[in-house]
């Protein structure tokens, strides 16, 4: 997910209290890692923390391990995407566990910079795009095909937008090709910002239990998938290289192989922390999973690692170095 550059670094802040994006309140960071079995003997790791939930449950499964098993104490510093890259120059952040794509960043802080190298696939599979309640699509099975959405924009229109059917987006931070899509395809809607992973989850549930219109950006892997119905809208099918200049951008997004980034210090003195963060892979089942405890189930970060650890013990058995 991609922030346009903002000015400055984050104040970095360390996560505490229970994670995951609540549909009542903002999302907040998950629980910090706790002390270190050994009082960190190992050193100090820093996993910066991106705002939605699949990314927290992926840290805090990280996290938990390298307290557990390896001895290191970890730090959560919340702090949005690009300027978590920023983070490696400084050295507030050691980790970023979820990267969604960003050849720009890898560009300016891989190839340009040096100051960051990639650590392998988090086996996560990412899509972004537009959704809508399955009770929409039902009613008009039309709908789904992006031509169509003007026929269709007074059903979605809100206070917020006018006159103008409404597309409900979330943090500003997310990666964004919504401004684009809407100029370039034509298309007689409005961005309104809901503000967080939260406010979109309240959105969808509502709109599908109320039967209210909605058209919101989303992703997968989630877990609201598995609790809410929702249809995806077709926009343009994605080709290699069709979303190339953010402006002309008239493709639906492309399916990413998530992957990690990390400091180039990180990975050049991490030793054991640094392997297992590269070897760290597992699926969307596993995130939606540990995403679900947080979210659903009243459950901190450290509390649904340590449940997903106890039951998946030969997968993650593999992560850790000899």
């Amino acid at each position: 997910m991609k922030i346009r550059l903002l000015a400055g670094l984050l104040a970095l802040g360390l996560a505490a209290g229970c994670g995951g994006a609540t549909v009542d309140t903002a999302p907040s960071s998950t629980a910090s890692a706790g002390t270190a079995t050994t009082s960190g003997a190992a050193g100090t790791v820093k996993i910066a923390i991106n705002p939605w939930v699949g990314y927290e449950a992926s840290a805090n499964v990280v996290a938990y391990l390298l307290k557990n098993e390896l001895g290191y104490q970890v730090e959560l510093p919340e702090i949005k995407e690009q300027l978590a890259w920023e983070g490696f120059e400084t050295g507030d952040v050691d980790v970023i566990i979820e990267n969604w794509g960003h050849p720009d960043l890898k560009k300016q802080f891989i190839e340009e910079k040096k100051t960051a190298v990639e650590a392998g696939s988090t086996g996560n599979k990412g899509v972004i795009g537009w959704y809508i309640p399955k009770w929409m699509a039902d009613e008009h099975p039309d709908i789904t095909d992006y031509k169509n959405l003007n026929k269709y924009a007074k059903l979605f229109k809100t206070s917020e937008s006018g006159d103008k059917g409404q597309l409900l987006f979330g943090d500003p931070s997310y990666v964004s090709n919504e401004a684009a899509l809407i100029k370039n395809l034509k298309l007689d809607f409005k961005i309104v910002t809901g503000g967080s992973e939260a406010a979109l989850i309240k959105g969808a549930q509502q709109a599908q239990a109320q039967k209210k219109p909605l058209l919101f950006y989303f992703w997968d892997p989630h877990w609201l998938f598995s609790k809410t119905e929702l249809v995806r809208v077709n926009l343009p099918p994605y080709a290699e290289g069709c979303d190339a200049d953010p402006k002309k951008v008239a493709c639906d997004y492309a399916e990413m192989d998530l992957d990690k980034i990390v400091s180039k210090k990180f990975a050049d003195t991490g030793g054991k922390a640094y392997d297992l963060v590269k070897n760290f892979s597992w699926t969307n089942e596993d995130q939606n999973a540990v995403a679900d405890d947080m979210t659903n189930n009243g459950m901190s970060g450290e509390e649904a690692a340590k449940k997903w650890v106890e039951a998946n013990k030969a997968k993650w058995q593999a992560w850790i170095p000899a």
